[in-house]
């Protein structure tokens, strides 16, 4: 996908900026423009194509960390975003990137727990995305309780998916989520295999969502 001039340069920009935040708050472990632009920018974009197809409104990027993929998606599609980080100094960081960036009308931050936001934002959200954060199985626990009918997961994998895959779909039907379509492809290094799965908020969960803070990690349904 062909982005504009603006475009790259606020890829390149919040980049710059995540790196330079980085010195004072852990954001990311990939500390060099390079890598970056590879795992981070790249990667994050890898599922524009999967953004605007997702039925239309906000999107929550859960455990966004220094803003991937939240910020590079709202810059590629337009969609609003709210970025979610349990790590206050995160979202203090993003804040002030936020602002730099220009991006304060479309990108907000929400400083908690994943399982708060379910209680407090039930049911308000498009589209949930979630990067190197947890297993499927805890992904689709987290994501249900956030997703409006019709609303979608996006989750990026890396490596191998195939059992984590196997035991969401054995609890899918019980957070009432639906598997839609997984990608396979490689970043442009040609040695990066990466994944993105796609999930359907198709019912009423069988069971009362959200779990208490902690269990889907600790106690996962699969």
């Amino acid at each position: 996908m062909e982005f504009t001039t603006e475009q790259n340069s606020l890829f390149e920009k919040h980049l710059e900026l995540v790196i330079e935040a980085n010195k004072i708050t852990n954001l990311t472990r990939i500390v060099s423009p390079e890598s970056g632009r590879l795992l981070h920018i790249e990667d994050s974009l890898t599922a524009v194509p999967d953004v605007l197809q997702a039925p239309e409104g906000k999107a929550a990027d859960i455990g966004t960390g220094g803003g991937f993929p939240g910020i590079p998606l709202s810059i590629a599609t337009g969609r609003p975003f709210d970025l979610i980080d349990s790590v206050g100094k995160k979202t203090a960081q993003l804040d002030s990137i936020i602002e730099q960036l220009g991006l304060s009308d479309r990108i907000s931050t929400w400083h908690g727990r994943i399982e708060d936001l379910g209680s407090e934002r039930k049911g308000q959200y498009a589209l949930v995305t979630a990067r190197a954060l947890a297993a499927l199985p805890v992904l689709l626990e987290l994501a249900s309780p956030l997703l409006k009918m019709g609303g979608q997961l996006i989750s990026y994998k890396s490596g191998t998916y195939q059992d984590e895959l196997d035991r969401a779909l054995t609890i899918q039907n019980k957070v009432g989520m639906k598997f839609v379509s997984v990608r396979e492809f490689m970043l442009s290094d040609n040695e990066t295999s990466r994944s993105v799965l796609v999930f359907e908020k198709a019912s009423k969960p069988k069971m009362s969502l959200p779990r208490r803070v902690g269990l889907a990690q600790k106690k996962p349904l699969a």
